[in-house]
């Protein structure tokens, strides 16, 4: 019984590592399917508008550029808006502080 169970769990085992291990896509095979699929229309024949790819290309670099900067604003966002509070405190303490020395003779950095 022992064996029987320590058979499965390798079967099994393999069995999942076939079924999922091996069946990772990755973007270099995305890119040798579309040059693959341009080349074959070619040696068919098929006219091919490269200009169309390039754009959709463009516009799937545009689209990851757009996910990326959101993550990365979403991650120091907070960092970016303490800062321009703090540069906000700063100017209103400024200006609160030449308005009460406005008239006196301590006005040193207020002109």
């Amino acid at each position: 019984m022992r064996y029987f169970i320590t058979l499965i769990t390798i079967l099994g085992t393999i069995f999942m590592f076939l079924m999922y291990g091996f069946n990772t896509a990755n973007a270099n095979e995305y890119n040798k399917a579309v040059i693959g699929n341009i080349i074959q229309n070619e040696v068919n024949g098929t006219k091919v508008d490269v200009s169309k790819i390039m754009e959709q290309e463009m516009e799937k670099i545009a689209h990851q550029f757009a996910l990326e900067s959101v993550t990365i604003l979403q991650k120091y966002l907070p960092t970016i808006i303490d800062g321009i509070l703090a540069d906000m405190r700063l100017k209103a303490d400024k200006e609160y502080k030449c308005a009460l020395l406005k008239g006196s003779k301590i006005e040193d950095d207020c002109k």
